[in-house]
């Protein structure tokens, strides 16, 4: 495994000027069912990209391609200019991209800081050190204390997971996320199931993420996509329906009709 984590990939092609995640002719079936179709993307280093569209419109899907759960029926997949197509999730969590889910994964027999700490751990060697206690990585604690810091729960990090509220959750996964120092982040719809007040809480702390990292979110809360992302790109149908700044996407009629419901 060390071998893997140390591994330099050589870009299977030259970085374009900027970019971070490049798509190409995305597709992925299930039977007779096409998920996603034909879906191009380019995403800047640095960039807030948001994928929003109606239920159904293979959101999800593309993420799972993009991630390493499910592997692509055709198209390319390029992180940095590295081929990750048909590579694993693991080996993409060494280039730098690291995911949130849309329903909560954490482990809610353990403390928030003990989530944290196996999250660090996930990349490490030490995760190989089976008969040593955790608490022996020091290191590994004083990361996580960073992280609840950034995520605002300090104050939280002895307390059950299973006794934080669901918006406290949300912020303790972004925090695994973020533990892993990530160059790429995925977020699918952080804000679903939460009250407003939790809502703007989470969406204030996403706000201010470093800018090196760049950000693909799913949201199904237009308010809260056109806070959080500077450019959108819609799906409908497992294709690209329309991509743009706000103002444009607000204003695209075909947009208006197919995702807000608007003639």
């Amino acid at each position: 495994m060390a071998a893997v984590k140390n591994q330099k990939f050589e870009p299977s092609r030259p970085v374009e000027d900027g970019f971070c995640l490049v798509v190409e002719d995305l597709c992925k079936t299930f039977g007779g069912l096409t998920a996603v179709n034909q879906v191009n993307l380019k995403v800047k280093v640095g960039e807030r990209r948001g994928i929003i569209g109606p239920n159904g419109a293979g959101k999800t899907t593309f993420f799972n391609l993009i991630s390493g759960a499910l592997l692509p029926t055709s198209g390319k997949i390029f992180l940095f200019g590295n081929d990750i197509t048909n590579i694993t999730a693991y080996r993409r969590a060494y280039l730098g991209l690291s995911r949130t889910f849309q329903i909560t994964n954490l482990f809610n027999s353990l403390t928030v800081i003990e989530n944290l700490v196996l999250a660090a751990q996930a990349l490490e060697k030490s995760k190989f050190a089976v008969f040593r206690p955790i608490t022996k990585f020091g290191r590994l604690y004083d990361r996580a204390e960073e992280i609840l810091e950034r995520v605002g729960m300090t104050e939280g990090r002895n307390e059950y997971v299973k006794n934080l509220s669901h918006g406290e959750q949300r912020q303790i996964e972004v925090g695994m996320a973020l533990i892993q120092n990530p160059r790429l982040l995925l977020l699918d719809e952080p804000t679903a199931g939460l009250a407003p007040a939790e809502s703007a809480i989470l969406v204030s702390m996403l706000k201010k993420l470093d800018r090196t990292i760049t950000i693909l979110i799913i949201e199904h809360d237009m308010d809260v996509a056109f806070q959080l992302t500077d450019y959108i790109t819609v799906l409908n149908f497992g294709k690209m329906l329309a991509e743009g700044n706000l103002e444009s996407i607000k204003a695209n009629a075909k947009v208006q009709e197919v995702y807000l419901g608007m003639p």
